[in-house]
């Protein structure tokens, strides 16, 4: 009698995330054996900054950053915040979202350019979600010179003081806007609409590693993509929204319900089919090289990014 094969054992996949709904796809994938049918282990570990985030990247000590795009220019650019022990060659390989930016005002505030000489929320002003932020103000009018900017953080500490009105707008990434906006804040751009086209969220991985685990990475894009297909899936919503209040327990129903909405929104929301959106991601670069310290050696966008192992994910 032949003894059956031992099952293979999994690949541990080490990624860092900011928490939130858009890691909804991963919560799918982690529920519905999504990465284990790739052969995959993948462990999540939240990060409250860009700098541990981008700094444990680059240093090895995560495989995987769920990041904004800006991320990658600025470290590989030279141009990080954080200090690291090896040189920045990262590469982004998925594209997840547009960013789900929204500026969003304190209650009476009528338009953007009824910002002037007011105060408004940064996390700091070298940040791609900022450069955003900027391009907003001066499509309205209005220069960097004309508001005042207080730093306050990431983007849940800039929720939780835009609530108590320590500035009087500041840019939110989704749902974070939607919470707003029940409380009776004003919603008075997108970052989307304004700009045209935007890369948001990537998969961020070291060249040379992903170079040496091409399979894990094409996996994780297949499993993400598989999970993307049943979020989108209508008779799933309800195990969705079941599924992000339980990972998200702090999250409100009503804002669980908002979230479906947005995130999966067939137009703005996800990347149905998680290719990097390479227009998208050249509006960041030329944001970088317009608002970001001036000098710097960012390249072209084919620098950055690979899209060979988005077209091998089966």
């Amino acid at each position: 009698m032949t003894n059956p094969a031992a099952p293979a054992a999994l690949r541990p996949v080490r990624t860092i995330v900011f928490p939130g709904g858009f890691n909804w796809p991963i919560f799918v994938a982690q529920k519905h054996g999504l990465f284990a049918a790739q052969g995959l282990e993948v462990t999540v570990t939240p990060t409250t900054n860009s700098k541990q985030q981008m700094a444990g990247l680059i240093d090895g000590e995560y495989d995987i950053a769920m990041t904004a795009i800006d991320n990658v220019f600025a470290y590989n650019a030279g141009q990080g915040e954080a200090p690291t022990k090896a040189t920045s060659d990262l590469i982004a390989v998925m594209g997840a979202d547009s960013g789900f930016l929204h500026l969003v005002g304190i209650p009476g505030t009528g338009s953007i350019g009824a910002l002037r000489g007011r105060p408004v929320g940064v996390d700091a002003l070298t940040t791609g979600y900022a450069f955003v932020l900027l391009r907003m103000l001066e499509l309205a009018g209005l220069s960097r010179d004309d508001v005042e900017f207080v730093e306050s953080g990431g983007v849940l500490a800039r929720f939780e003081a835009l609530l108590q009105q320590t500035f009087d707008a500041t840019l939110l990434v989704s749902p974070f806007d939607a919470a707003a906006e029940k409380k009776g804040f004003v919603r008075l751009g997108s970052g989307l609409d304004m700009l045209g086209t935007y890369q948001g969220v990537v998969a961020a991985v070291r060249r040379d590693w992903a170079s040496e685990n091409r399979a894990v990475v094409t996996g994780y894009i297949a499993a993400w993509r598989k999970a993307l297909d049943w979020l989108f899936d209508p008779a799933n919503k309800q195990a969705a929204i079941a599924l992000l209040l339980e990972q998200l327990p702090n999250m409100e129903p009503t804002l669980a319900q908002a979230s479906y909405d947005i995130l999966l929104d067939p137009q703005t929301g996800f990347y149905r089919d998680a290719a990097l959106n390479i227009e998208g991601a050249k509006t960041v670069l030329d944001l970088r090289r317009d608002y970001g310290a001036p000098g710097a050696n960012l390249g072209a966008i084919e620098d950055h990014i690979d899209t060979s192992y988005h077209q091998e994910a089966e």
